[in-house]
């Protein structure tokens, strides 16, 4: 004997007034100080992030100077150089970065030119 399914086209009056949703209570939600001990006691690692100390780095004065040199030049150096070629600049009154940068090079030249 083989059973089919009804036809909601077939029976319009169908009473549907029994099926309701069931009411019950949500659970309640242990309070955070009770899970923090159960979680102590069972020596449960926190997830939360160590508060982490990140020294930033010295911001440097912006230096905006009309001098004409309009090409750019990045290069990767050691961190001790870049300080180095700060501390030139800063030192002497009037200097820019492109003008220690040529002063450098011209040195560099007069080093190899004398070394041959």
């Amino acid at each position: 004997m083989r059973k089919e399914r009804a036809n909601i086209f077939d029976t319009p009056d169908i009473d549907l007034g029994a099926f309701s949703p069931k009411t019950r209570e949500e659970p309640k939600a242990p309070a955070p100080e009770a899970v923090k001990a159960v979680a102590t006691a069972a020596n449960f690692p926190s997830r939360e992030p160590k508060p982490t100390v990140i020294k930033a780095p010295e911001k440097r004065a912006p230096r905006i100077h009309r001098t004409g040199r309009n090409v750019q030049f990045n290069v990767k150096a050691s961190q001790a150089t870049i300080d180095d070629i700060y501390a030139i600049t800063e030192a002497h009154e009037g200097w820019v970065l492109g003008y220690t940068l040529e002063r450098a090079v011209a040195a560099l030249k007069r080093e190899l030119e004398a070394a041959q």
